[in-house]
């Protein structure tokens, strides 16, 4: 389950790629993606601090600031962003790439039935979140609606 704070980062960045495939894109301030999103201003302060800098979106300063995508949509791994604001994915530490740790209970992780039945489902959700990027939900109107709630 993603966490409320992945929601909003992702509502964020639903309201910044729509804005930059209008005809004439703008830089949007909090309050406006706030409003466009339906996430707290109070929180989406703190996650667009993080995804501006992890490089995905850029602000600009003063009374036409704002912020908006430097990157384009298709390069927006969902997979990424999840593990940029949620931390590891993986259902097992001993499952996961990045943040790797030997379970402090198991005794044997090439006989562990645990890790061997959490791995087959955490490789086939790898291969469908793996492929994900913001295009595509922007370019699906039904994956956005599931993920917004609108």
């Amino acid at each position: 389950m993603i966490t409320q704070k992945m929601k909003y980062a992702l509502k964020a960045l639903l309201v910044l790629g729509d804005e930059a495939r209008s005809p004439a894109p703008q830089p949007l301030t909090i309050e406006m993606i706030a409003k466009r999103s339906g996430a707290p201003k109070r929180f989406l302060e703190q996650i667009l601090l993080e995804i501006r800098n992890a490089g995905l979106v850029g602000s600009v300063r003063g009374r036409a600031g704002g912020y908006s995508l430097i990157k384009p949509a298709a390069e927006i791994s969902i997979s990424e962003l999840l593990r940029l604001i949620d931390g590891p994915i993986a259902p097992l530490p001993c499952l996961s790439r990045r943040a790797y740790q030997r379970c402090d209970d198991c005794t044997d992780e090439a006989t562990c039935r645990l890790r061997k039945v959490f791995a087959e489902v955490f490789w086939s959700y790898l291969i469908l979140i793996e492929s994900l990027s913001l295009a595509d939900m922007l370019n699906s109107d039904q994956v956005a609606a599931s993920v917004t709630g609108a």
